[in-house]
């Protein structure tokens, strides 16, 4: 078996959209520390649902690269029931390969709940106590890429049994785009993981919660501090504002590429970005062009319900590219 181009790593889960009629968001500060809100002790009808199995961080990078052209895996867990049936059969429809799956018994697949209001969502998340253990692969076979998200709040030894794999395998690139419970296990806890990486990427706010930095710091700052923390290239998006990225040398701004529609439902915007600049870079791509992959892909997601129905292929992905206005363009901060 040849090396995979791209090995995505973290929890898969399947999540049933409820479209909300009757909410309200109240936020602090502008747009800020915002709440969802509705009557409590009620019943509340909504619009509908949607349910969509087999996404979760991990598996959405796992179908982006997949969409792009890469050899592309997964390495996540489920149970033994019907939903873990399900994810294994869509990541075998979306041409994702499924070597490194695995199915524990007597466990139950995550299930996520979402509560999608506007343009919006609010995920319930419940990652069950799976038995991680690392893949194994034969000398000097690595995959050319990992990608690694979110996993559950119990999983630090995975996390140290990972880092010690890609110390074997000096042929393998790291992605590191940690989930809210790889935050809080702190910087010290995945030392191993942001030395490693040749790419890290989070939002502006989960810079400034990694930093330990209060809410309004400058970009430059961001990336700097993150890069001193070992990865050789650190990417920032700011939503609608655009991402930013450093690799040392330079400090770049990429801005979000013209939507087609309003924004149908944001889910995967984050991924998108991720998981296909990523790409890209095994692809062969320099920095500047792979920047410029990522915003379009995450305009595609938020056109549609759900962080993969979006994904792009290749040419559609460079059709845009190809017809982007001139103010589409990487440039130095």
């Amino acid at each position: 078996m040849e090396p995979l181009q791209f090995l995505a790593v973290g929890d898969i889960v399947s999540e049933p959209f409820i479209k909300l009629k009757e909410a309200t968001v109240v936020c602090e500060h502008g747009d800020e520390n915002c709440q969802l809100c509705m009557r409590y002790g009620d019943k509340i009808p909504y619009d509908h649902f949607t349910f969509i199995p087999a996404v979760g961080n991990a598996s959405n990078a796992a179908v982006s690269a997949a969409r792009l052209g890469l050899s592309s895996g997964l390495r996540a867990y489920v149970g033994d029931d019907s939903y873990g049936t399900e994810c294994l059969q869509v990541l075998g429809e979306q041409k994702v390969d499924t070597t490194y799956m695995v199915t524990e018994p007597g466990k139950k697949t995550n299930y996520h709940y979402v509560l999608w209001f506007q343009t919006d969502r609010t995920i319930l998340v419940k990652h069950e106590e799976f038995s991680y253990t690392a893949p194994q692969f034969e000398e000097g076979k690595g995959p050319g890429w990992m990608y690694i998200s979110s996993l559950a709040d119990h999983s630090l030894p995975y996390h140290e049994a990972l880092t010690e794999l890609l110390a074997k395998h000096p042929e393998t690139k790291l992605t590191f785009n940690p989930g809210t419970f790889q935050m809080n296990m702190g910087v010290e806890a995945m030392k191993g993981l942001y030395e490693r990486s040749e790419l890290f990427v989070v939002n502006v706010q989960e810079a400034e919660r990694i930093l330990k930095l209060e809410a309004g710091q400058d970009i430059k700052i961001l990336l700097a501090g993150l890069r001193a923390l070992g990865p050789k290239i650190i990417a920032i998006t700011d939503g609608t504002k655009g991402a930013y990225a450093y690799d040392g040398n330079e400090m770049l701004f990429v801005p979000m590429y013209p939507d087609q529609d309003p924004p149908f439902e944001r889910t995967g915007a984050g991924d998108a970005f991720a998981s296909t600049v990523s790409a890209a870079l095994a692809i062969g791509k320099p920095l500047h062009e792979a920047l410029l992959w990522g915003p379009i892909n995450s305009m595609s997601v938020v056109q549609k319900v759900g962080a993969r129905e979006g994904l792009l292929t290749r040419e559609q992905l460079e059709k845009y590219l190809a017809d982007a206005p001139a103010s589409y363009a990487v440039k130095p901060l």
